[in-house]
């Protein structure tokens, strides 16, 4: 009797647990399918790219394939307003460093319909290709577990990731410094050449990166892996020299535009800017300090690791701390976090991505609720990528050993 009614209450608890499952899965899908259709909507037809982060973009490019300053501000806001760019905004100012104008100059050659659908692809482009890519790095595994019927896993979730689709809506390019990313880790043992190459990518948005490029300079010495450094300064140095052909006063223009754009009156929902305000509100350095902290507890980790270093393994868990001390990062800078979530993610359990996507969705929510992307709502979300991260790999299964 005692028997069955225990297995009468492991039934309800396991049908409980599938109800929930099945909740978690379909709402994150819904959302997430609402969020492509909006972006496919942006890549056909190009409408509402006007009131998104790609705006700034195009603006930088027009402005310096004319040989005018792409990071003034005054000149920025007219070309944004003449799009349809609200009129009670400040002007969106590209803050990527000079070496990415050489990425942005072709937007400004074609109207800006024509360039906010080609970018749009390009984006799309680059998540599809990271994921195939880390997807193939993994050998290429089946999706764990079906619910309703249908296959869901770790591929599914992670494509559909909400600071990845959020990246898509808004035009952001931190997808260019996710594929830069993966591209490093796919080809950093085969092809060195190539993975610096690729890093320039990644030189996007360097500020992500900082305790990254700590563990990767003092590995290149190790390691004398020189074709990777060779590489990356062949890359910045070409975009470089095609940015001062066209516009020689641009990296002046940058540091103009850095040092009284006003950012430091900015809210950004990260560790650094949370506590610069939460301390001193006018002493900006207190941005850098996680950071420095991350770079020194970087060093450190490389160091004890460096006989067996894997950048695919201890390589994640790195870019998740590079994340989330970073100075300054948006959401969106967090599709990052992708590799590092993926790589645990193939090796969990279904409770374990239960989580990871109930994460997502409470984002999407946010998203769909118009929450500005400057809310402090948005705080916690690089914190929790890295505490998943933490509890999850507890429980999950061994990393399958591949073949080169």
């Amino acid at each position: 009797m005692e028997a069955r009614k225990a297995g009468s209450l492991q039934a309800e608890g396991g049908q409980s647990t599938t109800w929930a499952a099945n909740f978690v899965v379909v709402v994150t899908s819904l959302l997430a399918l609402a969020f492509t259709f909006q972006v496919l909507l942006l890549m056909v037809t190009g409408r509402g790219s006007e009131r998104r982060d790609f705006v700034s973009f195009w603006s930088a490019g027009r402005l310096f394939v004319h040989h005018q300053n792409p990071y003034d501000a005054d000149a920025v806001l007219l070309l944004e307003r003449a799009q349809g760019f609200p009129a009670d905004k400040q002007a969106l100012i590209m803050r990527n460093p000079p070496s990415a104008l050489a990425l942005v100059a072709p937007l400004g050659l074609v109207g800006y319909r024509t360039a906010a659908q080609v970018w749009s692809l390009l984006l799309f482009a680059c998540l599809t290709g990271s994921m195939w890519m880390l997807w193939d790095m993994h050998g290429r595994p089946g999706s764990q577990f079906r619910i309703l019927g249908y296959p869901f896993g770790a591929m599914f979730l992670c494509l559909l990731f909400a600071p990845a689709l959020v990246c898509l809506f808004s035009g952001q390019s931190a997808l260019f410094a996710l594929l830069g990313l993966v591209l490093f880790l796919r080809y950093h043992r085969s092809r060195p050449f190539v993975a610096g190459l690729s890093l320039w990518l990644c030189a996007l948005k360097p500020h992500l990166f900082l305790p990254f490029v700590a563990v990767l300079l003092l590995w290149i010495v190790v390691t004398r892996s020189y074709a990777v450094l060779a590489g990356t300064v062949f890359a910045l140095g070409a975009s470089s020299a095609i940015a001062f052909l066209i516009d020689p006063a641009c990296l002046a223009q940058y540091g103009q535009m850095m040092r009284t754009a006003g950012f430091e009156r900015e809210f950004i929902p990260c560790l650094g800017v949370a506590l610069r305000l939460g301390i001193w509100p006018h002493a900006a350095w207190e941005q850098y300090v996680p950071a420095a902290v991350g770079c020194v507890w970087a060093v450190s980790y490389y160091w004890s690791r460096r006989a067996t270093w894997d950048w695919m393994e201890h390589g994640a868990l790195l870019m998740l701390v590079s994340i989330f001390v970073s100075p300054y990062a948006w959401l969106t800078d967090q599709a990052l976090a992708i590799p590092a979530l993926l790589q645990v993610a193939l090796r969990t359990n279904l409770r374990n991505l239960l989580v990871l996507a109930f994460a997502s969705v409470i984002i999407e929510v946010e998203i769909v609720s118009m929450v500005d992307l400057h809310s402090k709502l948005f705080v916690w979300t690089a914190a929790i990528w890295l505490v998943w991260y933490f509890c999850a790999r507890r429980y999950a299964e061994p990393e399958p050993v591949l073949a080169p």
